[in-house]
């Protein structure tokens, strides 16, 4: 009797499907990542919604005087008085038109200038990178209220040797007149904001493919060409980031603002929305057309933020 063997090999069984996670892991997971978001929650909403919402309800009342207002007032309702009187009052308007301008003047600036010496750091023509990036930071961690009385001593006559500089050469220059207390303000934010912004931008040209920058190379780009059509392309995300931090950081303009109001006129009590906030609340005493004022400017960062990130992302669709 012949035994016949068959050569042909039995086919292994397919690999088992991966099976579900079973019910007991999907909880693990969910109590995993509740316990990870809780201190992030716990902080959004003790520092962020909370005072939005107690905001949002001082808004809708304010202190009714009986008589000539001598004695005690009464807290009543008002509906959205204070928000008409805010969107009325001319100085709350004057003030967004002072941060337009700044905004103007300071956004492109501290981008601009902040993009090139990253690149140029990228670029490996410039020697000591770790020393320059430490020289450029170092105003950063300087707090926003000393780099301003620093900045005020040097953009005071009589004070400063700045100024005793430009006088002794027959120039007459005064930081804190009409014409010059607005690029003076924008000055102290370059100099504290300049070298934070270049480190982001340093940071995503770092995380760039070596690869694509040695291709742009090898077809004959230059370091300019490959500076501003490669490298500039690809952290635009950088770029979005900057851009509506810096806007952010523009409308909430206070510090050095309300320290010049004590050495120039041409600075009022209202100069700014975050002035004129502080001046409603701990001067006129008046909490509900402060909070109005709070709650309106908190719309109008939300939808700048808002509009940022949209025309960002409709530019990146379009580059696509």
């Amino acid at each position: 009797m012949s035994t016949v063997i068959s050569s042909k090999r039995t086919a292994p069984p397919p690999a088992a499907a991966a099976e579900p996670p079973s019910r007991t892991g999907r909880r693990q997971q969910r109590i995993a990542a509740a316990v990870l978001l809780t201190p992030f929650t716990a902080l959004l909403v003790a520092v962020f919604l909370v005072p939005v919402g107690y905001a949002i309800y001082l808004s809708f009342f304010g202190e009714d005087h009986e008589g000539l207002g001598f004695g005690g007032g009464r807290t009543v309702f008002t509906g959205l008085r204070s928000y008409l009187a805010v969107l009325q009052d001319p100085s709350f308007l004057t003030g967004f038109g002072t941060i337009a301008l700044y905004c103007v003047i300071f956004v492109p600036l501290v981008v601009l200038s902040a993009l090139a010496i990253a690149l140029l750091l990228d670029s490996g023509l410039v020697r000591l990178r770790r020393t320059a990036q430490m020289l450029l930071y170092l105003p950063h961690a300087v707090p926003g209220i000393i780099a301003a009385v620093l900045w005020l001593y040097l953009y005071t006559p009589g004070l400063s040797p700045i100024i005793k500089v430009f006088a002794q050469a027959d120039i007459t220059i005064d930081f804190l007149g009409l014409h010059t207390v607005l690029p003076s303000i924008v000055n102290i934010a370059l100099w504290s904001g300049l070298g934070y912004n270049m480190i982001i931008f340093y940071a995503a040209l770092q995380a760039l493919p070596r690869e694509v920058i040695e291709a742009a190379t090898i077809d004959g780009a230059g370091g300019i060409r490959t500076a501003l059509q490669v490298k500039v392309p690809i952290i635009r995300g950088s770029l979005v980031m900057v851009c509506m931090f810096s806007l952010i950081g523009a409308l909430q303009l206070f510090t050095e603002p309300m320290l010049m109001n004590q050495a120039t006129p041409m600075v009022n009590s209202r100069f700014t929305p975050n002035m004129y906030i502080y001046d409603a609340a701990f001067r006129r005493n008046n909490y509900g057309l402060a909070s109005a004022a709070s709650v309106i400017l908190l719309i109008v960062t939300c939808a700048l933020s808002y509009a940022v990130t949209r025309w960002s992302g409709r530019r990146e669709r379009s580059a696509r």
